[in-house]
Order: C-alpha cells, then sequence, then structure tokens
C-alpha cells in the first residue's frame, strides 16, 4: 500500500475554492441544579403536586429568574437500598430527558418515587409521565 501524495503547487488553488466545513447552531442545554437542601424540599412538598402512575411531581415557583432546580427522594417504603438507588437513577434519567426542554427558569422541581411502579414502571411512560404532569403543574389555576 502507498502512502497518499502530496498535491501538486497547481493543486492548491483548486482546494481553496471549496467550501469550509458547515457549523450547525447548537442551541445550549440549560443545566439542571440539584436541590440539597431539607427546606427546599419541604417548601416544594407544600407547593403544588401531580401524582402518577409512575412517581409524584411536587413543583414550587420561586418567582426568580434563578436555573431550575430538581431533587429526588425515595424512602425505604420503595425498597432496600438496590431498589432505592434504581428508583432514583431512573428518575435523574427522566428528568434529563424531559425537564430540560420542558421546566421552567425560577422552578423547583422534585420527583418522588413510589413503591414498584417507579423500577418497574417502562422508561417511555415515565417520559410521558412526567410531560402530562408538567403540563398540569403549570396550567394557570382558576
Amino acid at each position: 500500500m502507498t502512502p497518499p501524495q502530496a498535491p501538486d503547487k497547481g493543486d492548491t488553488a483548486e482546494l481553496s475554492e471549496t467550501p469550509s466545513a458547515v457549523s450547525h447552531f447548537v442551541p445550549p442545554v440549560r443545566r439542571l441544579e440539584t436541590l440539597r437542601h431539607r427546606p427546599d424540599f419541604l417548601k416544594a412538598a407544600s407547593a403544588r403536586r401531580q401524582g402518577t402512575p409512575g412517581f409524584m411531581l411536587q413543583a414550587r415557583d420561586r418567582s426568580d429568574d434563578q436555573p431550575t432546580r430538581v431533587g429526588f427522594t425515595a424512602s425505604k417504603k420503595i425498597g432496600n437500598a438496590v431498589l432505592r438507588n434504581r428508583a432514583k437513577r431512573r428518575l435523574r434519567a427522566v428528568a434529563r430527558a424531559v425537564l430540560t426542554s420542558l421546566a421552567r427558569p425560577g422552578w423547583d422541581y422534585v420527583l418522588v418515587a413510589r413503591p414498584q411502579a417507579t423500577v418497574s414502571r417502562p422508561f417511555t411512560d415515565l417520559v410521558a409521565d412526567l410531560t402530562s404532569a408538567l403540563a398540569s403543574v403549570h396550567r394557570a389555576k382558576p
């Protein structure tokens, strides 16, 4: 096998006429901050709630323009540590899939795992649950 040959000096004009690489605009991905402090979870628990078959969504409008924050809860009712961690991993994946595009800035969201349902429910159903729960939570109050 022979290595490629360098272009002759006469071929440089031909190379310069080719268009440069096409750049595509990629919109910036909004990062989700994680709730870490108990008072934030308690404030979200006393705000709006929407139950779904896979989990419960608690949402609170902080009335500021800060980034969206999200928290995850799985109590011992879910099962042993393996099942609780699996439930939280699945909720984090659902939040990344949905909240980066549908969440509103200045809101706190807490996803609370449900026994047996969060771990065993198909992922596409969990995504659909969160999408419908967000629509319900963001609906204007009568």
